[in-house]
C-alpha cells in the first residue's frame, strides 16, 4: 500500500495528523524572533589601549605592533588591524565563522598578559578587551538633554541609572554611551604663577598625589570594642582640592587654587554631542546574538515611564531612533506579501478549477504547509526575518503545486467516469512518482546553498532550509492530504458549483426577513457572475490548448527554429551576465543616515563645533529630516578630533516622498556646502562586514612596509582612481598634514641640571596630556582628577618656555632651558592591517556602475605604482563580493549538476536529466532581462534568484518528461509520446506556472518597507517564469524526440516495446479531450 492509498482509506488519521502540524505551526509562530537579517555572528574582537599624550606614531610603534605580533599566533585569526591615533590605539581582531569567539576572547586576553612587558610602563590601564559583532546595529537610541543639569549630571544619569538598568533586561548585550561627559575634577596649572612662587609642575601633581591618599588607615582594637578607622585623606570634589597646600614660602601655604585653576569639570572636554542643537547624551542598545529585537525594545519603551521617575526631572529623555520600527514594518510588508502571494495562486486555482470545495482543496495545502514551517523554524532556532519570510511568500507558488496536479488529475479522471474515490486512488497512483521527483528536484536545489560557507552561507541558510521544509510539507500534503479530501470533497468537472448554489437558493430565503432573502439575492448573483467568469475563463483556455497542440505539432515536424532558437538563448545569457552590473547586499531604508565629516587637521575643538553646528542646521531643513545629532571629537565612532559624525533620522516613510537613497543624493549636496567642512552621507549597511567604520560603502587598504612610502603612494593612488568612470566620494583616512611641535630635549644639559628625559616628559604629560594625576573614588564609581595648564597660557609655542622642573638637587629649572621647539606636519592616525602601515580607502559607485568592473579597474591603476612588498586589498563589502562573485558561478553549475544527478537516478538514464534542463537558458535570459528592463543590478538576491529559477522551470520538463516516459514504455514513439504528455499536462503546467508567477508579482512590485532590497529577486523569478514558459513548451519536447534518437542509436531504448497501437501520425486531438486512455493499463499501475 503508497501513502497516498493509505491516506485516503484512513481519513481520519489524515486530518488529525495534518491538525497536529497545523497546531505545532502556530505554536511554533509564537516563538519565532522577530529580526531583520538571520542572526551572522562575526567573531570579532577589539583591543582598546591608551597613553595619554602620545602621539599617533608612537602608539602605532610602542602599543600597537607588540600587541598586534604577540596576537599573529592566535588560532583562527583571519585578519587584524588597528587604528593609532593621539593617546589611543584601537585593534580589532577578527576570527574565522567557525571560532568560538568565548574561546577567542580567553586566548586575546592570555595575549595580552604576556605582551604587557613590552608595553609603555605610563600606561595608566592595562589594555581591554571586548566582543563586538559588527553585523549588529543598536536596536534603539536614547538621547538625554537637560536645560538645567550639568552635563556631568546629565550622564551619571544615564550611565548609572538608565544603561545599567538596561544591560541587565534579557536580550540587551550592550549599552554604550555616545558624547559622553563623566565627572572629573581638572586641574588647569598656571606656569607664571607656579614661577613666581618657586614651583615645578611636578611640584604640584606630587602635591596632589599626596594630599589624595586611599591608604586604609586599619582597626583600632580596645578591650570593650572594636574600631574601623576612618580618616578624610579622602578628596572628593574641586573644592576640597583646591583648598590643600602645596608648598609653604616664607611660612605662607600655597594652595592649589593659588596656582591653578580647580573646577568640577568633565573628563573630556573635546568631546561633544548635540541633538537638534541641544547638548546631549546619546545611549545605544545593541541586542544579544539571536534575541528578539523587537521584543526587546517593547520591553524598554514600557520601562521609559519607570526610568524617567528615577532620574531628575530635569532631565528629557526621549527616543531618537527605534529600530524596531523599519523591522516590524518590513516584516509586516512581507507579510503582506505573503497574503498576497497566498490570495492570488488561490484565486488562479478558482479561475482554473472553478469556484467549488475542489478549489479549497490547494488552498488548504497552501496553509498546511506554510504554518506547518513555522513549526520547524521554532525547532532550528531561525527568527522571522527578511529572508525567512522571503521564502515563504516564494514558496506559496511551489508548495501549490503538487496539490494543483493532484487535484487536476483526478479531476481528470472523474470526467472519465470514475467515482471521487477511485479517481483519487488511481489518480495518486498516477502522479505520485511525478510528485516526488519534482519535491526532491527542488530540494536538491538548494544544496549548494546549504553547503556555501562563509557569510553568504550563514546569510542563506535560513532562506535555503526554510524554502526546502515548506516545498517538502508539500509534498507530503499534495500526496496524503489532497488525495484524501478529494476522495471524499471533490466535485466532478461540469457541477461548477451548482450543489452550492442550490444549498444557498434553499436556506437562505427560508431564513426569515426580507433583508436576509435580499442578501442572498446578492450573493447568489455574485455567484452567478464569478460562474460565469470561469466559464468564459475556460471557453478561452480550450481554444488556447488547441492552438497550443496546432503550434506544438509544426514544432515537432519542424525542429531547427526551436533548436536555433534555444541555442540563441545560450548565447543571450552568456551575453547579459556579461553586461548586467553587478552589486553586493543592496542598501535598505530603515529611516536612519550617517554622515561623516572630515576638517582641515589641527582644526581647534571650538572651530569644529561651529563648522558641524551649521552643519546640522542645513540637515535639519531638510523636509524628510525629523532629527540630527551631532558628535565631534576624539572618540566612538570619530577617529579623530578633526572628524565628526551626524545621526539623521527620518520622519516615518508614510511622511516623505523621498526613499531614503533619494535623502542621501540631496544630503551629499548639502554636507559638502560648509566651507571648511567635507561630508559623506550613507544608508547604514544592511550588513556590516569588518570591524570598523567608512565613510563610503566599499573599501579598499594598501599596504607598504615603510609608512614614508604609504603617504607617497596614497596621494598617487588617488589621483589615479578619481579618474575612473563610475567611481563617487573616492576617500582615504591618511591625513599627514596635522600640526605638531617637535621638542628636541638636551640631554647633556639635563642630565648636568639633575633633570632626567622622564622629568620632562612628565612635566608636559601633566601640562598637556590631559593625563590623570589622582583618582576620586566615590560610592557610584571612580572618577579622574586631570593634570594641565589654563586656556590663557596655550596660545602658541612658546607657552611651552613657561613650564619649570624640579631638579634632584631641589633647583627650578626652566624648560625652555633644556629644549628646542619646531614645528612640522605629523598623520592624525596610523593604520595597520596584518602589522603594516596602511591607508583604507572607499569609494561608492555612480548609477549603473558595476561593482567587479570598478574593482577590476583598481587593481589595473594600482599595480604600476606598488613598489615592491607593496599590496591592495580590498575590504568589508568588496572583499566578501570579489570573494563571492567567482564562487557563484560556480555555485550556479553546481546546482545545476545535483538537479542533472537527481533526475538522473529518479529516472535511470543519462539523456533525459539534459532534457528537462534546457529550460534553464531561457530562464536565465527572461530573468537577466528582467533586470536590465529595470535598471537594476544582480546583486546577491538575484544570485538566488537564478538559483531559485533552476529548480522551479525545470518542473515543467519533469511533468511533460515522466508521462512521455510512461507513453514510450508502452510502446509509443518519441513524438507521439511526447505530443500526448504536453497536451495531457498544458493545463496543469498553465496552472502550477500562473500560480508560481503571480506568487511572485508581489515581491517583483517592490512596494513597501524593504520591497526595493527584495525587489531583484522578485524581478529574476517573475522574468524567468515568463520567458521559460512560453520556450519550454516547445523546447523541452523538441529535445525529448532530438534525445531519444541519440538514446536509440546508443542502444539505450532497447527494451522498449515496438508502437502498436499508436499511430505515429501526429494527433489533433485537443487537450482537454486527451485522456489515460493513451497510457497503458500496465504503465499507469506502475
Amino acid at each position: 500500500m503508497n501513502l497516498s492509498a493509505a491516506a485516503i482509506r484512513r481519513p481520519i488519521a489524515t486530518m488529525l495528523l495534518s491538525i497536529a502540524l497545523v497546531l505545532a505551526g502556530l505554536v511554533g509562530y509564537g516563538q519565532l524572533a522577530i529580526s531583520d537579517l538571520p542572526n551572522i555572528d562575526f567573531p570579532t574582537l577589539q583591543v582598546s589601549a591608551s597613553l595619554p599624550g602620545a602621539d599617533s606614531e608612537t602608539m602605532a610603534s610602542a602599543v600597537a605592533l607588540p600587541l598586534e605580533q604577540q596576537f599573529s599566533s592566535l588560532p583562527g585569526l583571519t585578519t587584524v588591524t588597528s587604528t593609532s591615533t593621539q593617546s589611543s590605539s584601537q585593534i580589532t581582531l577578527q576570527f574565522d565563522l567557525s571560532r568560538d569567539v568565548d574561546a577567542a576572547a580567553q586566548d586575546v586576553q592570555t595575549a595580552i598578559s604576556q605582551a604587557q612587558r613590552q608595553l609603555p610602563a605610563g600606561m595608566p590601564n592595562p589594555p581591554s578587551v571586548r566582543k563586538v559583532n559588527p553585523a549588529e546595529q543598536p536596536i534603539l537610541y536614547l538621547v538625554l538633554t537637560s536645560s538645567v543639569l550639568p552635563l556631568s549630571e546629565v550622564n551619571r544619569a544615564a550611565e548609572v541609572q538608565i544603561a545599567q538598568r538596561l544591560s541587565m533586561l534579557n536580550g540587551v548585550a550592550q549599552v554604550n554611551i555616545f558624547g559622553a561627559q563623566k565627572y572629573a575634577v581638572r586641574v588647569k596649572m598656571r606656569p607664571q604663577q607656579l614661577a613666581a612662587r618657586q614651583l615645578g609642575v611636578n611640584d604640584v601633581v606630587a602635591a596632589v598625589q599626596s594630599a589624595n591618599s586611599t591608604i586604609p588607615a586599619g582597626t583600632l582594637y580596645t578591650p570593650e570594642r572594636t574600631y574601623a578607622i576612618r580618616d578624610n585623606g579622602r578628596l572628593l570634589d574641586a573644592a576640597a582640592f583646591a583648598d590643600l597646600v602645596v608648598a609653604y614660602r616664607n611660612g605662607s601655604p600655597i594652595r592649589l587654587a593659588d596656582v591653578a585653576e580647580v573646577s568640577d569639570s568633565v573628563a573630556n572636554e573635546r568631546l561633544a554631542s548635540r541633538f537638534n542643537g541641544v547638548r546631549s547624551i546619546v545611549l545605544a542598545v545593541q541586542r544579544q546574538h539571536g534575541s528578539n529585537a523587537v521584543a526587546i525594545n517593547q520591553r524598554i519603551l514600557e520601562m521609559l515611564p519607570e526610568l524617567r521617575e528615577r532620574i531628575p526631572a530635569a532631565i528629557d529623555v526621549r527616543v531618537l531612533f527605534d529600530r524596531s520600527e523599519s523591522i516590524r514594518a518590513a516584516i509586516d510588508d512581507v507579510q503582506q506579501s505573503l497574503l498576497q502571494s497566498v490570495l492570488l495562486v488561490v484565486g488562479v486555482v478558482v479561475l482554473f478549477l472553478g469556484f467549488t470545495t475542489t478549489a479549497l482543496i490547494p488552498a488548504l495545502a497552501i496553509a498546511v504547509s506554510l504554518i506547518g514551517t513555522f513549526a520547524v523554524m521554532a525547532v532550528l532556532g531561525f527568527s522571522l526575518d527578511n529572508l525567512s519570510l522571503m521564502a515563504l511568500t516564494l514558496s506559496v507558488g511551489f508548495v501549490v503545486d503538487d496539490a494543483v496536479v493532484m487535484v487536476e488529475t483526478i479531476a481528470r479522471l472523474q470526467e472519465e467516469g470514475l467515482d471521487r474515490r477511485t479517481a483519487a486512488l488511481r489518480g495518486a497512483e498516477e502522479i505520485g512518482p511525478t510528485i516526488v521527483s519534482m519535491t526532491i528536484a527542488l530540494m536538491a536545489v538548494f544544496l549548494p546553498i546549504l553547503l556555501m560557507g562563509g557569510l553568504l552561507g550563514r546569510l542563506f541558510r535560513e532562506f535555503a532550509i526554510t524554502l526546502s521544509v515548506a516545498i517538502a510539507f508539500s509534498g507530503l500534503v499534495g500526496l496524503t492530504l489532497t488525495p484524501m479530501l478529494s476522495s471524499r470533497f471533490q466535485q466532478a468537472p461540469g457541477g461548477s458549483g451548482a450543489p452550492a448554489e442550490r444549498q444557498a437558493a434553499r436556506i437562505l430565503p427560508e431564513a426569515g426577513g426580507g433583508g436576509l432573502r435580499g442578501l442572498g439575492r446578492l450573493l447568489r448573483r455574485g455567484q452567478r457572475g464569478i460562474e460565469r467568469l470561469i466559464a468564459a475563463f475556460n471557453q478561452q483556455f480550450e481554444r488556447l490548448s488547441r492552438t497550443y497542440a496546432r503550434s506544438l505539432d509544426q514544432a515537432l515536424r519542424h525542429p531547427r527554429p526551436t533548436q536555433t532558437l534555444s541555442l540563441l538563448l545560450v548565447a543571450l545569457s552568456l551575453v547579459f551576465f556579461q553586461l548586467i552590473p553587478k552589486g553586493f547586499i543592496p542598501d535598505v531604508d530603515t529611516g536612519q543616515i550617517t554622515v561623516s565629516t572630515q576638517a582641515a587637521e589641527g582644526v581647534s575643538f571650538t572651530t569644529m563645533a561651529k563648522l558641524h553646528e551649521g552643519l546640522s542646521r542645513k540637515v535639519l531643513a531638510h523636509p524628510a529630516v525629523e532629527g540630527v545629532n551631532s558628535t565631534i571629537g576624539q572618540g566612538g565612532p570619530n577617529a579623530s578630533a578633526s572628524s565628526g559624525r551626524l545621526f539623521v533620522k527620518l520622519k516615518p516613510r508614510a511622511e516623505r516622498r523621498e526613499s531614503a537613497q533619494e535623502v542621501v543624493k540631496d544630503l551629499r549636496r548639502s554636507v559638502n556646502s560648509v566651507p571648511g567642512l567635507r561630508g559623506f552621507a550613507r544608508l547604514p549597511a544592511a550588513v556590516n562586514i569588518g570591524g570598523t567604520s567608512s565613510r563610503a560603502r566599499y573599501q579598499f587598504s594598501l599596504q607598504t612596509p615603510e609608512l614614508a612610502d604609504l603617504v607617497r603612494l596614497s596621494s598617487s593612488l588617488q589621483r589615479s582612481l578619481r579618474e575612473i568612470p563610475g567611481i563617487t566620494e573616492l576617500n582615504n583616512d591618511l591625513l599627514a598634514a596635522n600640526p605638531q611641535l617637535d621638542l628636541r630635549i638636551d640631554r647633556e644639559r639635563a642630565a648636568a641640571l639633575g633633570v632626567s628625559v622622564a622629568d620632562v616628559q612628565a612635566a608636559l604629560a601633566a601640562s598637556f596630556g590631559e593625563g590623570q594625576i589622582s583618582q576620586i573614588l566615590r560610592g557610584d564609581g571612580q572618577y579622574q582628577v586631570l593634570g594641565g595648564v589654563v586656556a590663557a597660557d596655550q596660545g602658541s609655542s612658546s607657552d611651552l618656555d613657561k613650564l619649570a622642573i624640579r631638579s634632584r638637587s631641589g633647583a627650578l629649572v626652566p624648560l625652555s632651558s633644556l629644549t628646542q621647539v619646531a614645528e612640522s606636519a605629523g598623520l592624525v592616525a596610523v593604520n595597520h592591517t596584518d602589522q603594516l602601515p596602511s591607508v583604507n580607502f572607499s569609494f561608492n559607485l555612480g548609477p549603473g556602475q558595476s561593482l567587479d568592473r570598478v574593482s577590476q579597474e583598481i587593481r589595473r591603476r594600482a599595480e604600476p605604482l606598488l613598489p615592491p612588498g607593496s599590496s591592495l586589498d580590498f575590504q568589508g563589502d568588496a572583499r566578501v563580493f570579489a570573494q563571492s562573485l567567482g564562487g557563484m558561478g560556480w555555485l550556479l553549475l553546481l546546482s545545476v549538476l545535483v538537479i542533472y544527478a537527481v533526475l538522473g537516478i529518479l529516472y535511470e538514464d543519462p539523456i533525459h536529466p539534459l532534457t528537462v534542463l534546457t529550460s534553464l537558458p531561457p530562464a536565465a535570459v527572461g530573468g537577466l532581462a528582467m533586470l536590465i528592463l529595470f535598471n537594476a543590478e544582480l546583486n546577491i538576491y538575484g544570485f538566488i534568484g537564478l538559483i531559485l529559477l533552476i529548480g522551479l522551470v525545470k518542473k515543467n520538463g519533469i511533468m511533460m518528461v515522466d508521462v512521455a516516459n510512461q507513453l514510450r514504455q508502452g510502446g509509443a514513439d518519441a513524438t507521439s509520446a511526447i505530443r500526448q504528455a504536453c497536451t495531457l499536462r498544458f493545463r496543469p503546467i498553465m496552472m502550477t506556472t500562473a500560480g508560481a508567477i503571480l506568487g511572485t508579482v508581489p515581491l517583483a512590485l517592490g512596494f513597501g518597507a524593504g520591497g526595493d532590497v527584495r525587489q531583484s529577486l522578485g524581478l529574476v523569478v517573475l522574468g524567468g517564469l515568463l520567458v521559460s514558459q512560453l520556450v519550454t513548451l516547445y523546447a523541452t519536447p523538441v529535445f525529448f524526440v532530438a534525445a531519444e534518437r541519440v538514446a536509440e542509436r546508443l542502444g539505450l531504448r532497447r527494451d522498449l516495446e515496438p508502437a502498436a497501437a499508436l499511430a505515429p501520425e501526429l494527433s489533433t486531438e485537443p487537450a482537454n479531450q486527451l485522456s489515460t486512455h493513451a497510457i497503458p493499463e500496465r504503465v499507469r499501475k506502475h
